[in-house]
């Protein structure tokens, strides 16, 4: 009874935590020119991403490489953030805690400044 309730508990936070970077990301898709709800669409939405900090389309093939795709990963969550203007250490928060950072860049006063000139 109490493990069952231990679960329930912990589906409800993780399930918490899902809306909140669903909303997040919903909020940066649209303050960077695309529709919100392509955050919610698998693939669709590392397609947007790509857009949003300049990065070539072929780049979507390196997610179905294992270990490939978390340096890709990495590189695109930094890579975001600086979109936004905001620096390599806001980057590596978007990478650890997305749930913290995502909804504080989508819902926080970061303008979009289109992608890095330097890559």
């Amino acid at each position: 009874m109490i493990g069952m309730i231990v679960g329930l508990v912990f589906s409800l936070f993780a399930l918490l935590l899902v809306v909140v970077m669903i909303a997040g990301l919903w909020k940066i898709f649209e303050k960077a020119g695309h529709p919100g709800w392509a955050a919610i669409v698998p693939i669709y939405n590392v397609f947007i991403m790509l857009q949003i900090v300049g990065r070539p389309t072929w780049w979507l093939v390196l997610f179905f490489i294992p270990m490939i795709n978390g340096l890709i990963g990495i590189v695109l969550n930094i890579e975001l953030a600086k979109a936004f203007g905001k620096d390599l250490v806001y980057g590596l928060g978007m990478v650890f805690l997305p749930f913290i950072f995502a909804p504080m860049l989508g819902f926080g006063d970061a303008q979009y400044q289109g992608p890095d000139p330097l890559f």
